[in-house]
Parts: structure tokens; C-alpha cells; sequence
């Protein structure tokens, strides 16, 4: 059976951060989403429907394809029964106001009330206007309306010059919310849940400069944690030395070590209804650490090692019974063996096996692929997809439990 398209509506108010809009846009189409744009009347001083046209291979709508009768059925019923998810970006202060209050003037409006498509907001305005208290009343009077999901601005640099709040999300996070709407239809079956997660690979070092690590590069961690916030969680997310950004609303502990991810998680445990330890923890550390850079003469040649925390295990023995506790096993070879034999013997709820020693899966890739196994017997293999797509499917996998 043939999959069908996912179709994607964006909505493109009046703001500098409009330009952001094509990459959203060329990128979305590329992973084969089929997208409509619209842009209001002042949208188009800053960006033009013919870039958005080119990019959607689409005609892009404004408010002349509004008022003119060329179509059977009005352009926003049309549209607004059309999208599976519907994106405003940027959000603008006046456009805003107008969907807190159920008004209808323009093609965008009016196709937002003609749809019940699951909305992503992604605001975007200077400092003091985004911290208007009309614009911030506004801001939580719509989102009391479980259909917008809304996207945190950022802090930085504005295109007035101003360093503060108002900045709009950048493409990828947008892009990932889209992906996980379209996973899970505008669901929030995680509101008033906290989900632990751990993520990327500890080091253990030697000296300064010398370390005992593995290639982990935190990707599975991290969308796991766009997907429970996606989903309305809040997330606690631990992670070893990484060099991508976070999604605004998670709770990002950088730690090094293996004791020192430890110490983290068990600070954080008490409160959590979710704990997944996707992070590749070391095994073994050096039994001796100079704090000078050691010499290559100076090396030994045997190196003496002990063993570090067993996190996964400290964490089952002081988890509660309403708690759920989710462990990873990359493995080569035969996969389900040893995750079977991790389950049982560090007591946990669930295990993701992953196959480290096939192409396009594992660290580092973008993709995954996966058996889940719980305590209950359940055994279900999900074939190679993006790791944003097997984070949805491992809390659809818990939430089943």
C-alpha cells in the first residue's frame, strides 16, 4: 500500500524573518511534501509569491487569488480542508491578535478558521514587541486552543539592531516540528509528563587531552527530545560533548563523564515519568588521570583500566513503580539476544536494539533502524527511518505499553 503524500500549508505573515520561509519550504518538498504557500498583503514587501512559487512548484496565494472568483469551491475552504498540518511563519504581532480573537480579513485568516489542521506558530518581532503585555496576553489566550502548537522565539541579534527575544525559530526546528505533526497528527498524549533522556557519548580521559570514548553523536538523544516536547512533555535532556543546538524548551545538562551523567540522572530521576538512557556510556575508564599532558614518550604501554558506573542499573534500583525506565543496545551481529538479556537483567521496561554494523543506521547516521522489546514479550522491528520518526515511534511503543 502506497503512503500518501503529506501536504503541508504555510502561512507567511510580514516580517524580515520571512526570508527563513524558503528554506523551510525547498526543504520540506525535498523530502517529498507537497506545500502550499500563502503570504499576506505585507508578507510580500519582503519576500515574493514567484521565490515561494519556484520553490513549492505550487502557485503561491495572496489575497488577489482571494477575491477573484476563479475557483468551484472558495480558495480557503479549499486550502484549509486540504493540509494535514498548517505553519505560520513568522507570526507577526497583528496577525496574532487577529487568530486570539477568531477574526477573518485576509485568504490566511479565514483559511485557519476553515481548517482543522493541527497550526505551528512561530512568532517573530522586535524585543518590545513580542514583550507587550497585549501581544503576551494574546500569545496564551490562543494557545489556550490545543490545536496551535506553538514555537518559542529565540534570543539574539534582531534586524533592528536590538540583542533580546523575537527571534524566529530557525528552519530546522520548524521543519522538525512539521515532521513530528505529520507522525502524530497534532496529538499531545505526553502533556504533563517528565521525560528523561540521555544522550551522546561520555569520555573517560586519560589526560587533558586523551580520552576513552566511542563515535556517539547524541542524534538518537536529541530527537528524542524534540519528539516528547513535540508531543507536550517537558524534558529534562543530559548529554555527553555535543555540538548541535537544542530545541528551544528543553532542559540541556551538558556533562562529560560517565559519574558525572550519572549524577545528573539520579538528581533529575525523582521527578520523571520517562526515563530513556539512549546515551553510549563508556565502559571503562583509566584507573590513573595525569593533569599534565603526557609526553608520547611518557605513555604506558599497557593501560591500566577500571570499571565506571553502571547508570542504567543504579537507575532501575531507585526507579518507582509508576516510572518507566527505556535502555538502548547497539549491538553488531545478532541484535535481540543480548537486548533480551540487558532487559531482564537491569530490570527495565522497554529496550531499543539497534544494529551498529549496517549502512545507514546507528552512530553517527541520520537514520535508525530498530527492534523494541519490553517485559511484557512485545517484540516489533521498525525498518530504516529518520531518528526524528523512530523517537515518535518508541513513544508510541511506550505509550501502547
Amino acid at each position: 500500500m502506497v503512503e500518501a503524500t503529506k501536504r503541508v500549508l504555510i502561512g507567511v505573515g510580514g516580517g524580515i524573518a520571512a526570508y527563513k520561509v524558503c528554506e523551510v519550504v525547498s526543504t520540506l518538498f525535498k523530502a517529498g511534501v507537497e506545500v502550499r504557500v500563502i503570504l499576506t498583503r505585507s508578507a510580500q514587501e519582503f519576500i515574493t509569491p514567484l521565490t515561494l512559487a519556484t520553490l513549492s512548484r505550487h502557485p503561491a496565494y495572496t489575497d488577489e487569488h482571494f477575491w477573484q472568483p476563479t475557483h468551484s469551491r472558495p480558495l480557503h475552504i479549499d486550502l484549509g480542508e486540504w493540509a494535514d498540518v498548517f505553519v505560520i511563519a513568522p507570526l507577526t504581532a497583528n496577525t496574532l491578535a487577529k487568530l486570539a480573537y477568531g477574526m477573518a480579513d485576509n485568504l490566511l485568516t479565514n483559511t485557519v478558521l476553515a481548517s482543522k489542521s493541527p497550526v505551528i506558530l512561530a512568532p517573530a518581532m522586535n524585543t518590545d514587541m513580542w514583550e507587550q503585555v497585549a501581544v503576551q496576553r494574546n500569545w496564551q489566550h490562543l494557545l489556550l486552543d490545543s490545536r496551535y502548537h506553538a514555537m518559542n522565539t529565540a534570543s539574539g541579534l534582531l534586524a533592528c539592531d536590538r540583542v533580546g527575544a523575537g527571534r524566529m525559530a530557525e528552519p530546522p526546528e520548524i521543519i522538525a516540528y512539521v515532521q513530528s505533526l505529520l507522525h502524530t497528527a497534532g496529538k499531545r498524549d505526553l502533556v504533563g509528563k517528565q521525560v528523561l533522556i540521555s544522550a551522546g557519548g561520555t569520555r573517560e580521559y586519560l589526560d587533558p587531552v586523551r580520552f576513552i570514548g566511542n563515535p556517539s553523536t547524541g542524534k538518537m538523544g536529541l530527537a528524542l527530545a524534540r519528539a516528547a516536547l513535540h508531543r507536550g512533555a517537558s524534558v529534562t535532556l543530559v548529554h555527553g560533548p555535543a555540538s548541535w543546538d537544542f530545541p528551544l524548551g528543553v532542559q540541556a545538562i551538558p556533562v562529560v563523564s560517565a559519574a558525572q551523567m550519572q549524577s545528573s540522572m539520579l538528581k533529575f530521576l525523582p521527578n520523571a515519568d520517562m526515563i530513556v538512557m539512549s546515551a553510549a556510556v563508556a565502559d571503562v575508564k583509566p584507573r590513573e588521570y595525569s593533569q599534565q599532558k603526557l609526553a608520547k614518550r611518557s605513555l604506558p604501554e599497557s593501560l591500566a583500566l577500571e570499571q565506571v558506573p553502571d547508570i542504567v542499573a543504579e537507575l532501575a534500583r531507585c526507579k518507582q513503580p509508576h516510572q518507566q525506565l527505556i535502555g538502548f543496545a547497539a549491538q553488531t551481529g545478532d541484535i535481540v539476544k543480548p537486548a533480551l538479556e540487558k532487559l531482564h537483567n537491569k530490570n527495565l521496561d522497554a529496550i531499543i536494539a539497534n544494529p551498529i554494523d549496517e549502512a545507514d543506521s546507528g552512530f553517527g547516521s541520520d537514520n535508525n533502524k530498530a527492534i523494541f522489546l519490553d517485559k511484557q514479550g512485545r517484540q516489533i522491528a521498525i525498518q530504516p527511518c529518520s531518528k526524528l520518526e523512530m523517537a515518535h515511534h518508541i513513544f508510541d511503543f511506550l505509550l501502547n505499553t
